[in-house]
């Protein structure tokens, strides 16, 4: 076992209804029970069903234990064996909060409980709700701080909504679970990190907050939940940036097909395809979501008191805009690798697809016409892709890369190069005018790490809230994007490349350097989060300077949304 823990998470809420809530937790024991006792007296009890994670490993990269990176434990991806209960805890009364424990026994007979938490099912309408709008933690060095902030500042919340990238190598266990730097994903979100930030001298350690032991989360597919093609030497790093389009990944398996399957098993075909194009394996066992056909469990939409949420799919394949020979980039191949296709990463290719047609469309649009979408006071719409930033990471167009191959003479391949047709930015052009034509009045994203928000002529606020552990700049002023020259396509270094212009902040802008006020945080110092308050009709965001530990959360914007 690499975990003192006995267990290895507190417990977390999931997919609550109007009568009933998910409570779920990890331990790395299969164990011969495992309940939730809960109730005003704690005499109730609810049983857990357990499964196995399949695809959670450690690595040459992992912080576990005593490793380091320079002194690593790992020599190559290791399995870590994790075990995931689940209970339902059923005939709950709306409004009403109870306490809850878990409790998991071992397979020696030793039992261990957490501490007692509470919990509610889904809020009616009309019933104002708190909500944390959060994204792109990636253990990054701020997000304790961050939370334990919005627990000083706003106290509890009732729900949190997270765009994506909550690791940054969802199969690698230690970002979940206990990540040695003290910073997690679990533990920041359940108060239990224990990182130490040193600014002017003054060292102040983190804890983040109980955020998820009493509030439900819903997470969207972010491209850090990502994995490419699997490995068992590699190390994980370079695994989640060797994914591999689907088609292509057919391509290759059709050629070979009959070594490969021999008996034409449709499972040992979907096996050898999930291994050799990317998967959200792990993410998809971890966090329950309610099934939206083709989608699984990748996109859905559920109502929480007020709120509609739509979660969407919209992420791609991240990949350095360098022009350099050795780089497999967004606009080119490595020369190395141009006369051998199965090396190729055919740039920022898209996952799920989202165009017009697709079945995540016409699920989007079956779901705007559907009457829980008309009737919620507020409807939201989450995915982690940007569709306005000043981020880096919105070009170029959200498309599906155009391979332009050069040949020599004799056809072996010169270079290959991609466009990305700006016309034909999915986001832009097929999804964005269905959500304005359907009311939605925020849009939630992150990627890009910073904080900026644009209106859109329709009244659509769009809102980019993911400055939480880093960030890597906002394109405006001397700062641009780099774009690459003698393209076809035009890329934007500036601004934003669809149009908008971003709104300063209503309430205490932070200043550029001529003292003039700037629309967009972005900083390694500064930690931003954001509260959508559903009985106000506000989005209100806050910020917290962590190179002054004594300084106060300032809050800095807040809109309407009604």
């Amino acid at each position: 076992m690499i975990s003192d823990s006995q267990l290895l998470t507190d417990p977390f809420l999931q997919l609550p209804t109007p009568t009933s809530v998910r409570v779920v937790w990890f331990t790395e024991f299969a164990g011969t029970g495992h309940t939730v006792t809960y109730g005003k007296d704690l005499n109730r009890q609810a049983t857990a069903t357990t499964s196995k994670l399949s695809r959670t490993r450690e690595d040459q990269k992992s912080r576990v234990g005593s490793q380091t990176q320079d002194s690593p434990v790992y020599q190559k991806p290791t399995p870590r064996h994790i075990w995931r209960h689940e209970a339902e805890v059923g005939e709950l009364t709306p409004g009403e909060r109870i306490p809850y424990r878990v409790t998991s026994v071992r397979e020696d007979g030793q039992s261990f409980s957490s501490a007692t938490f509470t919990l509610a099912p889904a809020p009616l309408p009309g019933t104002p709700q708190k909500i944390l709008l959060t994204s792109d933690h990636q253990v990054m060095p701020m997000v304790a701080a961050n939370l334990q902030k919005v627990a000083e500042t706003v106290g509890r919340v009732d729900a949190v909504f997270f765009a994506g990238d909550l690791v940054n190598i969802p199969d690698r266990a230690s970002e979940w679970f206990d990540d040695s730097r003290g910073n997690a994903f679990f533990p920041c979100l359940q108060g239990r990190a224990n990182y130490e930030l040193e600014n002017n001298g003054i060292k102040t350690v983190y804890t983040g907050s109980q955020i998820i032991q009493h509030a439900p989360l819903f997470p969207a597919v972010g491209n850090h939940e990502v994995m490419g093609r699997f490995s068992t030497e590699s190390n994980l790093t370079e695994q989640i940036f060797d994914s591999f389009p689907r088609a292509a990944a057919e391509e290759l398996y059709a050629k070979h097909a009959g070594q490969l399957n021999p008996t034409g098993e449709p499972a040992v075909r979907e096996a050898w395809l999930k291994d050799n194009s990317f998967n959200t394996s792990t993410y998809e066992e971890i966090f329950p979501s309610p099934q939206s056909g083709k989608g699984g469990e990748k996109y859905y939409a559920v109502t929480f008191g007020d709120v509609r949420l739509v979660t969407l799919f919209i992420t791609n394949m991240w990949r350095t805009p360098s022009l350099d020979a050795k780089a497999k980039g967004r606009y080119r191949e490595r020369e190395e690798d141009l006369n051998n296709p199965a090396a190729w990463g055919y740039g920022q290719h898209i996952f799920e697809p989202i165009a017009k047609g697709s079945a995540q469309y016409e699920w989007l649009e079956k779901e705007l016409n559907s009457p829980e979408f008309k009737r919620a006071k507020y409807k939201v719409v989450m995915f982690h892709h940007p569709p306005h930033t000043l981020g880096d990471n919105i070009v170029p167009a959200y498309t599906e890369p155009v391979q332009i191959i050069e040949r020599h003479e004799d056809g072996s391949v010169k270079a290959i190069r991609y466009e990305y047709p700006k016309d034909k930015d999915y986001i832009i052009r097929d999804v964005v005018p269905m959500l304005e034509s359907a009311g939605v009045r925020l849009v939630f994203f992150g990627h890009s790490h910073l904080w900026n928000r644009f209106v859109s002529d329709a009244g659509t606020h769009f809102l980019e809230s993911s400055n939480v552990g880093n960030s890597y700049g906002a394109a405006l002023g001397d700062k641009k994007r780099f774009v690459p020259e003698g393209y076809k396509e035009e890329y934007v270094a500036l601004g934003d490349p669809n149009g908008l212009e971003p709104v300063v902040p209503a309430i205490a802008p932070l200043r550029g350097e001529g003292g003039e006020p700037v629309p967009y945080i972005a900083s390694n110092d500064i930690t931003v989060f954001s509260i959508f308050d559903t009985g106000a009709g506000t989005v209100s965001s806050y910020y917290f300077d962590t190179r002054e530990p004594q300084s106060e959360v300032v809050k800095f914007d807040e809109f309407g949304v009604r």
